[in-house]
């Protein structure tokens, strides 16, 4: 299902857009709060830039609001639905899902932001 190659790899694992080879991230850890967004300059294999403007990734505020919004959702359905829980307890469990989730959100919003922009291109891969 995960394969180098498709857009939904590289959005899930945090590789680079291009050659799915090398983490976007300096650090693996999306809770080491410090570094949740600090990123690579470039592709160590190559050399793709990931901030290909400057505010590049202000772009990616409007994904996360949708990413949010799915992350509620499901919060919503589990809490509400499934243990039948009250609309406050509901309310409660999206509010700590959101808290709880926000560095994964935050991530997971820029990759899908980088990856409307760019694509995994294999001879790129082939040369290296």
């Amino acid at each position: 299902m995960l394969k180098k190659g498709n857009k939904l790899y590289s959005i899930l694992t945090g590789k680079c857009p291009k050659c799915h080879l090398e983490l976007m991230y300096e650090t693996k850890n999306a809770y080491q709060l410090s570094q949740t967004l600090k990123m690579h300059e470039r592709c160590g294999h190559c050399q793709t830039k990931y901030k290909i403007e400057p505010s590049f990734f202000y772009g990616s505020m409007y994904v996360s609001y949708g990413v949010g919004i799915a992350f509620s959702m499901a919060a919503f359905l589990l809490t509400f639905i499934l243990f039948e829980s009250s609309l406050a307890e509901s309310f409660i469990a999206i509010v700590c899902t959101l808290i709880g989730f926000m560095p994964i959100i935050m991530r997971l919003s820029r990759n899908i932001w980088i990856n409307l922009f760019m694509s995994y291109d294999a001879e790129l891969v082939e040369k290296k």
